[in-house]
């Protein structure tokens, strides 16, 4: 089939890649705020039930950040197999921001890791929790800098080309390019979010199964009095970064709402089918003049359509990718205060609310999936925004052995993932069945 070419297998596999191990920090870089928080409890309370906690949720942690170092490093390896042209025109701006994830990552995640996970009974308080204090650090800096690579692959700045490569000339203006701090807040939340979403889920499993002591139910509500909170802050926190990206790309908005012409007063599509041949959509279901209204703030506000622009994103998958995103969103607005307002009223969870919270467990994944797909196939044709193609970037390799190391590596996925989730579950499990707790059950004070 001729359309399988080098180029789209490539694409397909950093694609694989970058979902894969995206899943893991994603986890990772807000659990370990939320593990120096059930900390910081523990000492200031002395209650037992947040050291308890502690304890469940390190373990998630642990095996989170094995996965997402060996997940990177897989995937970093194809910037030489695949993409060697990336390098070659970007290495300049792209090498030293990279080594300073790495370094990030090597002197206070790897440093202190071990004291966290195995040092609470070897070493003093205090420095334990340090130790926690600088790993949360530190997968935040390791973060920062993968999100200003790729806010600048977005919205590049600070750079002029010579010979044909990017040659930084401000490194203030690379680092904080103009879709940068949007970018990492709308991160920071989306992990902050996956995070509250798990521990409620697998705190609601493990009630369910039968545990129902303060380091479970305690935890279970913390995450949602959090989450409900930080999901209003990341639906205004979107909008921020939408009106960013109709400034510096409007085409990827465009493919957003499925714009195909210039218009005013356009409607917010909630449904529709977009048809890439006769430029079109169809089974339109909108709001009147929404669209124009978010991202003009005037009713009847003009947007460029996808026709305007020479290049544009492939619109179905980015169309279709932005409304699972905002729609697990807007579930996570309303499931959270819904859950504290029934357990407030009826004095205790319920089976129901419980295999709801279960079924939102990996709600975060989802739509942090969703938004990058948004994000990165959004930014198609180009690797590198208005400077760098992917089809100029893509290395020299055959279509047959990238399709041989991709079935390779989604086999591996399938099964990396499938064997995840299985031993979450397994955990929470052996953690009810191993507790020793009073088995009197807590419940929130009123009042």
């Amino acid at each position: 089939m001729e359309w399988i070419t080098p180029v789209l297998l490539s694409r397909i596999q950093f694609a694989a890649n970058i979902s894969f191990h995206i899943l893991f920090p994603t986890i990772t870089l807000a659990l370990a705020w939320v593990l120096l928080a059930f900390k910081v409890a523990h000492i200031r309370t002395g209650d037992s039930a947040w050291q308890k906690a502690y304890q469940i949720w390190v373990k998630v942690f642990a095996l989170s950040f094995a996965l997402g170092v060996v997940s990177g490093v897989t995937m970093s390896f194809q910037f030489g197999t695949n993409w060697p042209g990336f390098m070659e025109t970007v290495g300049d701006v792209a090498g030293p921001l990279l080594a300073y994830e790495v370094l990030s990552a090597f002197f206070l995640e790897a440093t202190f890791l071990g004291i966290m996970l195995f040092g609470q009974q070897r070493v003093p308080r205090w420095l334990h929790t340090l130790s926690i204090l600088l790993v949360a650090i530190g997968t935040s800096l390791s973060a920062f800098w993968i999100l200003v690579l790729d806010s600048w692959m977005q919205t590049p700045a600070g750079f002029e080309m010579l010979d044909g490569k990017a040659v930084v000339t401000d490194w203030y203006a690379v680092i904080f390019n103009p879709s940068m701090p949007y970018r990492l807040m709308h991160m920071l939340t989306a992990s902050a979010l996956t995070v509250a979403f798990l521990i409620a889920g697998l705190s609601a499993y493990m009630w369910l199964k039968g545990r129902r002591d303060g380091a479970v139910l305690k935890p279970l509500r913390a995450m949602l009095v959090f989450a409900a909170l930080v999901a209003p802050l990341q639906l205004l926190l979107g909008d921020l970064h939408g009106l960013n990206t109709l400034e510096h790309q409007p085409q990827k908005v465009a493919a957003m709402e499925g714009i195909w012409e210039d218009s005013t007063g356009v409607p917010l599509l909630l449904f529709a089918v977009p048809d890439s041949t006769l430029r079109e959509n169809h089974y339109e279901i909108g709001i009147p003049f929404g669209a124009s209204l978010i991202l003009t703030h005037e009713w009847k506000g003009e947007i460029k359509g996808l026709n305007s622009f020479e290049d544009h994103p492939p619109v179905p998958l980015v169309f279709y990718s932005f409304r699972v995103m905002v729609g697990i969103g807007s579930l996570m607005i309303f499931v959270a205060p819904f859950v504290l307002w029934r357990w407030r009223k009826q004095g205790d969870l319920s089976k129901p609310i419980a295999y709801g919270l279960v079924a939102m467990t990996f709600s975060g994944w989802v739509a942090t999936l969703a938004g990058w797909y948004v994000t990165e196939v959004g930014r198609q044709p180009w690797l590198v925004n208005g400077v760098l193609r992917v089809a100029d970037a893509v290395g020299p390799v055959g279509s047959a052995p990238i399709l041989m190391t991709l079935t390779m590596y989604l086999v591996t996925y399938v099964l990396l993932l499938a064997a995840f989730i299985w031993t979450l579950f397994y955990m929470a499990r052996q953690t009810v069945s191993h507790d020793t707790a009073p088995t009197a059950q807590w419940r929130p004070a009123h009042g």
